[in-house]
């Protein structure tokens, strides 16, 4: 097998990128440079694995995969911050506003 032969593969119909030490490097650097942070966790769906929804005091947010709904509870466990299933609470009124003001200013929210 060729260095670039993995870059080729083509990823087989129906399967579903798994979370990636990249992902937690993201989400904890993001969160590192922002305030009142809270997680939430999303259930795994036929195109995503579970992921982890951060929001910030302001609204702002980012998203990335977790390989499961217990390594969500972990990752906020071990940072200190809340965490909330998406399911049982919705999405925080706060980003949906940062949503709408980025709307309004034409820049990009997530």
């Amino acid at each position: 097998m060729g260095v670039f032969d993995s870059l080729r593969r083509k990823r087989r119909a129906g399967t579903v990128r798994g979370a990636t030490k990249g992902d937690t490097a993201h989400l904890d650097q993001w969160a590192a440079q922002r305030r009142g942070v809270e997680a939430y966790v999303e259930p795994r769906t036929h195109v995503t694995e579970t992921t982890v929804l951060l929001v910030a005091h302001d609204g702002e947010w980012t998203r990335r995969r977790v390989a499961s709904q217990e390594a969500a509870f972990d990752f906020a466990r071990k940072r200190g911050m809340p965490i909330y299933e998406v399911e049982r609470v919705g999405y925080p009124k706060r980003m949906r506003e940062y949503q709408e003001r980025q709307k309004r200013r034409g820049g990009s929210a997530g």
